[in-house]
């Protein structure tokens, strides 16, 4: 690919939706807004690629959405949002709305599994294999990549649907309308607004409610180091970077749940095995660019 190459990418999140406009890796261009109701949320992005590729062509476009997302080519709502929290938003049909009528190459992943990919090529996970990164914010969601690349099978991994081990006398019920107490149900952002009685940016780091909070995490490290053996488990998202007192209990918790078990996994170690994504805010812009370099690159083979 060369460097500057013209390339567009979308980070659709549940709170807010990016547009980004890059020559190679650097991006030059960015376009911020609200994700509200599909149609003008996707409208809005789709004018702004249209701007772009009036102003010069663009070779590739990346689409790194939240998810559950339709990723098999072969199924007729490829690139459709599946059954998800967000009201109006199951059966969305992000891709379509947002290439419709651009006549160059594209791709679409999950936000998670994008910035995954931006991570393992220029963050915190150059040379980690496997790899995983958590996002904590709005939704829980987990990309995975092995070999370098995203994890696609049946579907692609939902690890913040996983409903596991909960710390001794916590008796939150959760929220997930599908799961109740899943990993989201429990630690996103919605969810601790409902565990506090409140908004969540308002609790101290001192209140007790948070060792639960960390416990919940380090869970979900445990599940995905004993089913994947991921080098690094990276996080990002509002709350993974805004409370940063969180990780180190969480690697404290986790080496207590399994140091016995796995001989790698000790109070050293867990410092460079778990930590906050290398790329910032950054990770998710960049994860659509990494897809987009993808799709151009799938294009000229």
């Amino acid at each position: 690919m060369s460097a500057q190459a013209r390339l567009a990418g979308i980070e659709l999140g549940g709170t807010k939706g990016i547009a980004v406009l890059a020559l190679g890796q650097e991006i030059v261009d960015t376009l911020t807004i609200p994700t509200g109701e599909v149609i003008g949320t996707l409208g809005a992005l789709r004018q702004q690629l249209g701007r772009w590729h009036a102003a010069e062509p663009l070779q590739a476009i990346g689409i790194a959405s939240f998810g559950p997302v339709q990723l098999d080519h072969t199924q007729p709502h490829y690139g459709t949002i599946l059954a998800t929290p967000k009201p109006g938003w199951s059966g969305a049909p992000v891709a379509d709305l947002l290439t419709g009528g651009l006549d160059c190459p594209w791709r679409i992943d999950t936000d998670v599994n994008g910035a995954a990919l931006a991570e393992f090529q220029g963050g915190a996970g150059i040379g980690c294999d496997p790899l995983c990164y958590i996002t904590l914010g709005t939704g829980v969601g987990g990309g995975l990549l092995v070999g370098g690349r995203p994890v696609h099978g049946a579907m692609h991994p939902e690890l913040g649907h996983l409903r596991l081990r909960r710390a001794p006398g916590d008796t939150f019920a959760g929220i997930c309308p599908f799961h109740g107490d899943c990993v989201e149900g429990l630690v996103s952002g919605p969810a601790l607004a409902a565990r506090f009685g409140g908004d969540a940016a308002s609790v101290p780091d001192s209140h007790p409610g948070w060792d639960d909070v960390a416990s919940d995490i380090a869970a979900l490290c445990g599940a995905i180091l004993l089913t994947t053996a991921a080098k690094r488990i990276l996080f990002g998202g509002s709350i993974a970077l805004h409370r940063t007192f969180l990780l180190p209990r969480v690697r404290a918790r986790l080496v207590e749940a399994l140091g016995s078990y796995l001989p790698y996994l000790t109070a050293a170690t867990a410092t460079d095995i778990v930590q906050v994504a290398g790329l910032g805010t950054e990770a998710g812009p960049l994860g659509a660019i990494a897809l987009a370099a993808d799709a151009l690159e799938g294009a000229a083979r």
